[in-house]
């Protein structure tokens, strides 16, 4: 059976006051469609199409910038559920079957539509129902049964009964159709209701014979409309993945200010210290301590390493590497085994060989670092001529002398060495001593110097 994913994204969350569309609203930084995305890519849809409406183009370039073939369909007036997903009929057509999520509903999981598909196929129904039972169902449509467990209907809030309000399971604005019986019921909707819009929801109803799956995760009902029910479900997912990692034997002192992404892995007895953010795709080796006060973005971090007050993105660092406090990698960097680095010190672009060091105040952009290097304070590779960049190469076992700059493009070999305060414009040969300083001139009883004692 092939399966296409249609996720509505159209809308504009006027409540949010943003200039963004809702479903770009952040959850530990990463937008709530990206969350839907994550989840319908890890169930393995043939096709994913995206219905966008409210600046179509912001939430077109961040489906695009995931580099995966989706769909994108417009719905150019805000007329409902029922009326976007018809913007996708030639997407419908070219699928059995088809799931409809919504964009603001971050926490749906793969796990939910596999065993909802599942049962949507073994009943033979032509339409499922996704439900989950919460604690508090104030607001959400009811899910109204018979005795035996047969769904009968979605009895929306306004409309239940004194009875029906205490029922707790919730429609999850998901749902599963088989294609051909949605195709026939999108052209029978009305907009004979108080909003004035086409509902998804009477599909059910003009479909029937409908079931509903009660998924074993309440938290898929939940999402966002307003800035304080973003930041209750940042708080929550932030709880969900520190449990996660807690269970796979990471610690936390204190968890203040400590904010991990979905998507990152943390291996076991690593210590994160307080107002620490880890996101993206990160992956943290064994043994290390990460913080306190640090950034972590995208970067794949060995075991054994300390990483105090540092801020890295898109950078690799491996095994037993000890860097900080207040010392930043930029993307493309990447720290080899046993490398120190001290505080103040950036490094850019740069490939830093095993066992080197580079203390404090240094800045390393575009280069090329062999074994066992010593930077002393305040070196810098000049990398960039205001019109081109250049790289510049060290050999393994050089000593950069304090306040050395290195004119890019430059070669140190191996085993040499810069005295300190020099500007090196040229190669300098292997086992080499290079001092390159303009000669002092002093300029006795200096006007200037009388005139600041006077003052």
């Amino acid at each position: 059976m092939t399966t296409g994913c249609i996720i509505l994204a159209g809308g504009a969350g006027k409540r949010m006051k943003s200039e963004r569309p809702k479903v770009l609203c952040e959850v530990l930084k990463k937008p709530m469609l990206g969350w839907v995305m994550d989840a319908a890519e890890k169930f393995g849809f043939d096709e994913t199409a995206v219905i966008t409406g409210y600046k179509r183009e912001m939430t077109e370039e961040y489906v695009n910038k995931r580099g995966k073939i989706i769909y994108t369909y417009f719905q150019s007036e805000q007329k409902g559920t029922g009326d976007a997903v018809k913007q996708a009929k030639e997407f419908i057509e070219a699928a059995e079957c088809v799931c409809v999520l919504n964009g603001d509903a971050p926490f749906i999981d793969a796990e939910t539509l596999h065993k909802s598909l599942e049962e949507h196929k073994s009943t033979g129904a032509a339409v499922t129902v996704i439900t989950a039972e919460i604690s508090d169902p104030t607001g959400y449509g009811r899910i109204i049964r018979e005795k035996n467990g047969k769904f009968t209907a979605i009895r929306e809030q306004k409309d239940c009964s004194p009875e029906e309000t205490e029922i707790c399971e919730v429609n999850s604005g998901a749902y599963w159709f088989n294609s051909d019986a949605l195709l026939r019921a999108l052209p029978r909707l009305t907009d004979k209701n108080a909003s004035g819009e086409f509902y998804l929801t009477d599909c059910v109803e003009l479909i029937g014979g409908a079931q509903a799956f009660k998924s074993e995760n309440p938290d898929i009902v939940l999402g966002a409309n307003t800035r304080q029910s973003l930041l209750e479900l940042n708080e929550k997912a932030r709880q969900r993945v520190i449990g996660r990692m807690l269970d796979s034997g990471v610690s936390f002192i204190s968890t203040d200010g400590v904010i991990i992404g979905s998507d990152v892995e943390i291996g076991c007895d690593t210590t994160v210290l307080p107002n620490t953010m880890i996101l993206g795709k990160t992956v943290i080796g064994k043994g290390c301590e990460i913080g306190a006060n640090s950034h972590i973005e995208d970067c794949v971090i060995g075991d054994n390493v300390i990483l105090n007050n540092v801020q890295a993105y898109s950078s690799t660092v491996e095994d037993n590497v000890k860097i900080g406090p207040f010392a930043q990698l930029r993307p493309g960097t990447t720290i080899r085994k046993g490398v120190k680095i001290g505080d103040f010190v950036e490094i850019k672009n740069s490939d830093i060989g095993e066992n080197t060091a580079v203390a404090h105040l240094t800045y390393l952009g575009d280069s090329d670092v062999g074994r066992g290097v010593n930077f002393g304070c305040g070196c810098v590779t000049a990398n960039y001529d205001g019109v081109d960049k250049f790289r510049t190469e060290i050999g393994s076992n050089s000593f950069i002398g304090c306040n050395t700059n290195l004119v890019a493009p430059v070669k140190i070999g191996e085993n040499a060495t810069t005295g300190a305060g020099s500007t090196i414009t040229r190669n300098v040969p292997p086992n080499s001593l290079a001092v390159e300083r303009s000669q002092t001139k002093i300029i006795e009883n200096w006007d200037k110097n009388f005139k600041r004692k006077k003052k």
